[in-house]
């Protein structure tokens, strides 16, 4: 096993043509690439062909947008069938208050989820409303991560008015109130936050319990600041991930090793620090 990529998104018609509906085709031209619907075992050949062990993310922001849920029992069956491939993130949507927060609990206890998935610009909403406390309250509980995206997004990108898409929900600054208030809460900010990079690593440096994924970016596009404090400071608060579908494993590998990442570094930020954070065996990823 090379890795264990943190942000794995369905490749199925599950996401990518009801969930993501109209955001679909512009996302594509965001990232530049033409992305293929596959059927569950494509998309389980791609990963093992690459070596990568995936956290599957489920996606609920029907309120806002009015599109179907990719739903958390679709999510946990996939990993029910494929345990050797992934685990799964729940998803719900904060607008739908108490519900929301009974779903989330069902989706770990029942369906054996092991993680929340949060997008607060498709969601509209900010991670340090406290309305929406009662969630997070409930994640904490559990004992769960929350993946929580951050900086701009390629669903709207070009479009006029962004297809109602509200960047500035996804302000890395939101979540440093969001850990300050749940100190035993986990949270990995998505992405590396652009154009907020410099707070995410403030926040990450600055909170035990936060953390960032490096999905959604190819590493030769990094930062400088990023790059420094991934090899250095933070070389235990960063997780491989790459948004797939959208960026593909080779591509990101290929970027990686360009950066001269220390190898025993490396195997922190590509496999040891996602065990830490997700309860798994490092022995059996070597």
């Amino acid at each position: 096993m090379k890795a264990i990529d943190f942000h794995v998104h369905p490749s199925t018609r599950e996401y990518l043509e009801l969930a993501l509906g109209p955001f679909f085709e512009q996302t594509q031209k965001f990232f530049k690439a033409r992305i293929a619907v596959r059927t569950e075992e494509e998309m389980v050949a791609e990963l093992e062909a690459e070596g990568v062990f995936g956290v599957l993310l489920a996606w609920d922001a029907e309120t806002y947008t009015g599109l179907p849920p990719v739903s958390n029992d679709y999510v946990a069956s996939v990993v029910r069938r494929f345990p050797e491939r992934f685990v799964g993130f729940a998803s719900v949507d904060p607008h739908k208050g108490h519900a929301a927060v009974e779903e989330l609990e069902r989706a770990v206890r029942e369906l054996g989820l092991v993680g929340l998935k949060l997008h607060p610009v498709a969601q509209n909403f900010r991670p340090d409303d406290d309305r929406f406390y009662p969630l997070f309250a409930k994640a904490a509980e559990l004992g769960i991560p929350v993946l929580i995206h951050t900086g701009n997004t390629g669903l709207g990108a070009g479009t006029p008015g962004g297809m109602g898409m509200k960047l500035e929900r996804a302000r890395p600054i939101y979540l440093d109130t969001l850990a300050a208030e749940f100190p035993e809460l986990t949270i990995v900010g998505a992405h590396p936050s652009w154009p907020w990079q410099d707070e995410m690593i403030m926040i990450a440096l600055h909170k035990s319990n936060v953390y960032i994924d490096l999905s959604g970016w190819s590493p030769k596009y990094f930062p400088e600041a990023l790059v420094r404090e991934m090899k250095g400071r933070l070389q235990d608060k960063v997780l491989f991930g790459t948004d797939y579908p959208f960026i593909t494993h080779a591509k990101w590998f290929e970027a990686f090793e360009s950066l001269g990442v220390e190898e025993k570094v490396a195997r922190k930020i590509l496999i040891g620090n996602a065990c830490k954070l997700l309860g798994l065996d490092l022995e059996s990823f070597s």
